[in-house]
Formats: C-alpha cells, structure tokens, sequence
C-alpha cells in the first residue's frame, strides 16, 4: 500500500476523545426522525409497566381475601362474598397480563422498525463517508478494520435498539413503579426495604466504569480479527504458493486470543456484578421479612401486604439485574459507536472549494510547475517536476521501480494533492476544480482493474451509465473485448464472480478499456495496462489502445519499453525527478538511463 502502516490510525483511536455523553446524543441524532414511533413507544412501556407493578398489588389483597375466605369458612359467614371477590380479583389479575402482553407485542413491533431504520441510516451514512475519503486513508487503514466498523459496531447499537432500549425503559419505569407502590402501601417498610439503595448504586457506580474500558477493547480486538481474516483470504492463493499456511494460522490464534481475552475480561465484569445484586436482593428480602413480620405481629400490617412486599423487593431487583446487563450491552455500543463516529468525523485529505470551477470541456493540456510530493510518513517521492504535454498527446512514463511513476499520475487524477508546486489543465490549477465533474473527464486502465460482480453489461456501463446496448458494443468492438465476449455462453450477459475470477487477466483488461472507451475521457491514464498478460493479449489490448488513444491526451505508464515505442514523448523518471525527456530515437542516442534500460531489456 502507498504509505502504508496503521501505527497513525491506532494512535489516533488510542488518543480519540471518549466522551460517551457526546456518543449518546449523536446517535439521538438518528432517533428524532422516529420520535412519533417513541412516543407510541414510550406510552406503551409506561401503560405496561403501571399495569405490571400492579400485580403483586392485586396478589397481596388476594391472599388478604383468602385469609378471609378461610376464616368465614370456620365461622361460617362471609363465604360468598370473598369467594366473589377472590373471583374478581382473578379476573382483573388475568386481565393485567393480557394487556402487558399485548402492549409487550407493541412495543417490540415498533422497536424492530426504529432499529432497522437507524441501522439503515448509519450504514448509509458511513457508506457515503467511505466515498469521500481520500486515499491516504486508505493507505493507512485496513479494508478489515472499515468493515468491522460498518458490520460489527453497527450490530452492538442493533443489539441496544432492538431489545435493550425496551428492557430499559420498561426497567426503569418499573423501578419508579415499584418504588412509588410500596410508599403507597406502607411508607415504614417502603423505607426498611430501600436502605441498601445506596450500596446497590456505588456498586453499579464501580462496575461501569470497568465495564466500558472492557467493551472498548473487545471492539478494538475484532476489529483486528477482521483485518486479520481479510488479509488472509485475499492472500490465500500466495499462502498456498508458499507454504505460509501454518505461519498465517499461528499469527491468527494469537489475533483470535486477544479477542477471546479481552471477551472474557469484560463477561467477567458483568459476571461479578450480577452475584453483587443477589446479595443485596437477599439482604433486602431478609430486611422485609424480618420486619414485615415484627410489624404484623404488632397487628400495624396484614400477611397480604408483606406477600406484595415481598414480590415487590423480588421484582425490584430484576430490573437492577436487567441494567445491569443492558449497561454492558450499551457500553459495547458506545464503543462501537465511537469507532463509527471517528470514522465519519474522518477529514478527506482532497476536498474542493466552495465555488469550484467547472470546465464544460477540457483540451487535454497538462503542465507540472515545480511539483513535489512526499507521502505522510515518507521521505520525498518527487522532487521539482516540470513537465508540459499538449493535447492529443501520448506520454510514456518509464524508470526504475519505485521511481515514482505511478505517484506522478496519482497526482495527475487528484488521489493526492502535490506538497509543493501545482498541476494545470488547460491553464486551471486542479485544486480549483470541482473534483467530481474533473474526474470524470478522466478515464483510468490500471494494471489490475477492478470489474465488479454482477454481468458484463453492466461493469462496460459503469463507465457511462445511460449508455445504450449499441454503445456498449461499439465500445467493445474498439476494445477488442466483443469477440471472446460473444464466445461466452452468456455473452454480455455472464455474471462474472468476485474479482472477476471466471475470466482470464488479459479479459478483465479488456473490459476495462471497453470500460473507458465508452466514458470516453478527455485525460488518459494506462498503468502498466499490458504487463501481465501473453503476447496474443497484448496484442489485441495494443490494437484497442491505438483507438483510446485518438483525439485524447494520453500517459502511459510501462515497465517493457517495447510498448511505448512509438509514443509522442517519453519521459523518464529516477529517484523522483525526470532524468530525460524525448522520442525513442533521441532517448537512445543520449546513451542515459533509457538507454541503460533498453539495453537491460534487450539482453533478456
């Protein structure tokens, strides 16, 4: 990778502010265009809890009714109206649940829909940013690492969504219910059974904390995981080759232990927690039993009031539970939301001014004036290049490897901006165009062109995509794609597989000239176009250059001199600037570096 290494953007993770308030009201952000499903939400969580935290209630004064059921058996009197009344209060307990249950139902419904449409528009959002950044970012972070972001940081917030932010509501309201039901009832034991509040808070105070450093670092460690599995499984061919496979398998156990660790590490937290809050549920248990019972002894409350006590206690402790449980839940989605909102508080390095230029039609006239360029963690790869190319001109760009051809061009499309000097087309600075409408007067054949899945058809008209089916063919008539194309038991129809795998080298080259033909850019940019394919192939991609190549500006990065002999001009490169600058005749009487390199070429 250019300038690669990811030591600048896990220092910048490291470093990232974590302010979990901030993470929290940027993802309210997507939550307010659902603020009518909230509401429904919300009304239906409260109505659920007020109906639910009246249960033990309505248990309590059936027991009470029970007792008084079976002392009007032993006295004889009173039977039918407690059996009527313990007959009601079935009714309206059954009727309870039923209407928990149904609002329950509700509530999940619109949760699915809230969660799926913040989801939607997270990834959207991430997607566009991923767009814009320039490439620089891309050298220094791993394709693994921005899918992780994209797929596992997006599933944690998913998780809360979905499920969590119910269970958490529905908590807390039960919490307050329950609360406000026992003071009702009996104000003294309200007060016995709260007295372990405040060490039930410091305790859930000090697990958080540990809690989120712990989630923090199992996403960090499977966003390594990723990275680890999208290296190995674009390289799986060149492992085999070389026998590196045990070699890769031991690097990913200890990848995969990280992860295992620091999984197990913030369970532990969580595990420790829940035992706490049995203790403390115990505790108040016992505290409500020991002086229920003094004070119905005492004759100040009944056996049915002291059953709802003891419900309520039970219950008030589930709710702890369960936040207790979601807060990990939420901690692992701060985590990962900080990760997402990192990256699309990303900078792209190239931008475009406010009012940008936009040129209707470009010539094709190139001019470097005093560029230079160094990537961010590396020495200088161009060093004052002055270079002028006319319109509906063939450049060819030679040297040694690493000489910094392929940098020369970069900067040429935008990819990077120059440290020093400018680059003009037709008389404008191209920092002064807009990027988007410069770039598509461009058109680009790298070494390795990317065809993406779906049918030939469509990877052609990728390159103009209103274009018709007799433009796509004259494009690959020119291209001299339309041949094997046509031999193809689809034709232009084949669906071509992940990186195009179901067809040779030399064809996807093919294609993506066909590609570039039919945009038909103002600007060419050939990199090393026919390095890697056979003598047949390049023969037919030389005949579809020699129709690319009419009524543009082309540049032509090459490694075999034999196929730039007949360019316009050559310019030579070495150790960042240009060595020497002509016609093939010229550049071999010179007897410099393109002639060395000729001859290096001619011996083999």
């Amino acid at each position: 990778m250019l300038g690669g290494g990811r030591g600048h953007a896990l220092k910048r993770e490291v470093e990232h502010a974590r302010n979990p308030g901030e993470t929290l009201k940027r993802l309210g952000a997507y939550l307010k265009p659902c603020t009518v499903y909230f509401i429904i939400i919300f009304a239906s969580i409260l109505l659920s809890t007020l109906l639910s935290v009246t249960a033990p209630a309505i248990i309590g004064r059936g027991v009470d009714v029970l007792y008084s059921f079976i002392k009007g058996t032993s006295a004889g009197a009173g039977v039918k109206e407690s059996r009527d009344s313990l007959s009601r209060l079935m009714v309206i307990l059954g009727s309870v649940y039923a209407g928990v249950w149904l609002l329950n139902v509700l509530t999940y419904f619109l949760l699915n829909i809230v969660s799926q449409r913040v989801l939607y528009d997270i990834r959207n959002d991430i997607f566009l940013k991923i767009q814009t950044l320039s490439m620089e970012f891309f050298d220094k972070n791993k394709t693994g690492d921005i899918m992780s972001r994209l797929s596992n940081d997006t599933a944690t917030i998913n998780r809360v969504l979905n499920m969590g932010l119910n269970r958490f509501l529905s908590s807390i309201f039960t919490l307050a219910g329950i609360m406000t039901a026992m003071f009702v009832l009996n104000v003294r034991l309200a007060l016995s059974g709260f007295v372990i509040i405040p060490v039930m808070v410091m305790t859930t105070i000090f697990f958080s904390g540990k809690a989120r450093k712990a989630f923090q670092r199992t996403r960090k460690t499977i966003s390594g995981i990723n990275v680890e599995l999208e290296d190995n499984i674009t390289g799986v061919k060149t492992a085999q080759a070389f026998n590196r496979t045990g070699r890769n398998r031991e690097a990913f156990k200890k990848v995969n232990a990280r992860n295992r660790d620091a999984n197990v590490n913030a369970e532990s937290v969580l595990a420790a927690f829940s035992p706490a809050l049995d203790v403390l549920s115990t505790l108040g248990l016992a505290v409500i039993l020991g002086y229920g019972g003094w004070l119905a002894l005492k004759g100040f409350v009944t056996i049915g009031l002291i059953v709802a006590f003891l419900q309520y206690i039970r219950r008030f402790f589930q709710p702890v539970r369960a936040i207790s449980i979601l807060w990990g839940n939420l901690q692992s989605a701060v985590a990962g939301a900080e990760r997402i909102f990192e990256l699309m508080d990303e900078k792209p390095a190239i931008t475009e001014k406010k009012s940008p230029i936009i040129l209707v039609s470009v010539k094709g006239n190139v001019s470097f004036q005093h560029v230079s360029f160094s990537y961010s963690d590396r020495a200088e790869v161009l060093k004052d290049i002055n270079l002028s190319i006319s319109e509906n001109t063939v450049a060819a760009i030679v040297g040694p490897t690493g000489a910094g051809k392929t940098t020369l061009v970069s900067l040429l499309a935008r990819f990077y901006d120059v440290t020093e000097g400018k680059i003009l087309i037709d008389g404008f600075d191209i920092r002064d165009l807009s990027l988007l409408h410069y770039r598509t007067k461009l058109g680009i054949v790298p070494q390795e062109p990317f065809l993406f899945p779906g049918t030939i058809n469509e990877n052609i008209r990728y390159g103009k995509l209103d274009a018709s089916q007799e433009e796509i063919l004259k494009a690959s008539e020119s291209a001299n794609a339309h041949g094997f194309i046509t031999d193809l038991p689809a034709g232009y129809n084949t669906e071509l597989s992940e990186g195009a795998q179901n067809i040779s080298r030399g064809q996807r080259q093919l294609i993506a000239i066909a590609r570039t033909i039919l945009s038909d850019p103002a600007i060419l940019i050939l990199d090393e176009a026919t390095s890697s394919v056979d003598t047949r192939t390049e023969s037919l991609i030389q005949d579809a250059l020699k129709n690319l190549f009419k009524n543009r500006t082309s540049f032509i990065i090459a490694h075999r001199l034999s196929t730039v002999q007949n360019a316009d001009t050559i310019i030579v490169i070495k150790d960042g600037v240009i060595a020497e600058q002509g016609s093939h005749a010229e550049l071999l009487k010179c007897r410099g570096v393109y002639y060395n390199l000729h001859i290096e070429q001619s011996l083999v």
